[in-house]
C-alpha cells in the first residue's frame, strides 16, 4: 500500500515524518496547526499527503532557524488562509529585528571602547560628583541603580553610595547606551555580562559569539526565504 502511494504521489504520514526526521504526530500537529494544509483522507480516514505538503514542511522547518517557531508557524498559516502580504510582513518584521539587532552590537562595541581601562589603583567617588562627570542628576545614578544597571555599596559608617572604579565604568558605559538610545531594559543584559566577566576584556569573545550568532541567523532567513520562495511558486 505505501509503495502504490507512493507511486500514485501520495505520501503517508509516516513517510512524510521519516522524510524530515520528524515523529507522525508532529505531522498530525503541523497539519493541526495550518502550517500544513488539510490532508485528504482514505476510503478508510487515514491521512494521505502530497510532495506538495512535503514542500510546504521543508519551507516551515527552514524558517524556523532564522525566525523562530512561533514566527515560521505564523507564516505558514498566513500563507495558508491566502494572506501572503500578512507572511511577507512577519518576515520583514524578522529582518527589522536583525538589523536593529546588529545596531545595537555596533553601539555596545562602540560604548566598550569609548571606555577607559580601570586604574591599577582608583579612588571611590559619590553620586554627586559622579553625576557632575556624567553631567546627569543624581536621581539618574538611583534611577539606574534601581534598575539594577550600577550596584554602589553603602559606607558602613555614613549610608552613603560608595562608587568603586569597577562601579564608575559601569555608570560610564550605562551612559553611553542611554545616549545612544537605549532602554533599560535592555542595557541590563550587557551590563550582567560585564559583572560575570569580571571586566570588560574578557567580553572579546562574547562579542565575536554575538556577532557569528548574527551572521547566521542572517543566513538561516535566506535559506527559509529560498524554501518558501519555491513553496510559493507551487500554489
Amino acid at each position: 500500500m505505501a509503495r502504490n502511494l507512493q507511486t500514485s504521489g501520495q505520501l503517508r504520514p509516516v513517510d512524510l515524518a521519516r522524510a524530515h526526521g520528524l515523529s507522525t504526530q508532529a505531522i498530525r500537529n503541523y497539519e493541526a496547526a495550518g502550517i500544513l494544509l488539510a490532508a485528504d483522507r482514505t476510503p478508510h480516514g487515514y491521512r494521505t499527503y502530497t510532495p506538495l505538503h512535503a514542500q510546504a514542511l521543508h519551507a516551515f522547518l527552514a524558517l524556523v532557524p532564522g525566525h523562530g517557531h512561533q514566527t515560521a508557524t505564523a507564516i505558514m498559516q498566513a500563507i495558508h488562509r491566502g494572506e501572503t502580504e500578512d507572511a511577507l510582513r512577519l518576515i520583514d518584521e524578522s529582518h527589522a529585528q536583525l538589523l536593529e539587532d546588529r545596531r545595537t552590537l555596533q553601539a555596545v562595541e562602540g560604548a566598550l571602547r569609548d571606555l577607559n581601562p580601570l586604574p591599577a589603583k582608583g579612588g571611590d567617588t559619590f553620586v554627586g560628583p559622579l553625576a557632575r562627570r556624567l553631567g546627569i542628576r543624581p536621581a539618574t545614578l538611583r534611577k539606574w541603580e534601581r534598575a539594577g544597571l550600577v550596584e554602589p555599596p553603602r559606607d558602613p559608617h555614613t549610608g552613603y553610595r560608595v562608587y568603586r572604579p569597577a562601579d564608575v565604568r559601569e555608570a560610564m558605559l550605562v551612559h553611553q547606551l542611554r545616549r545612544g538610545g537605549y532602554r533599560l531594559e535592555q542595557i541590563a543584559p550587557l551590563i550582567a555580562q560585564v559583572r560575570s566577566a569580571g571586566g570588560i576584556a574578557p567580553l572579546a569573545s562574547m562579542l565575536r559569539d554575538w556577532h557569528a550568532r548574527l551572521s547566521a541567523k542572517g543566513r538561516d532567513m535566506l535559506t527559509g526565504a529560498a524554501a518558501l520562495d519555491a513553496y510559493l511558486g507551487q500554489t
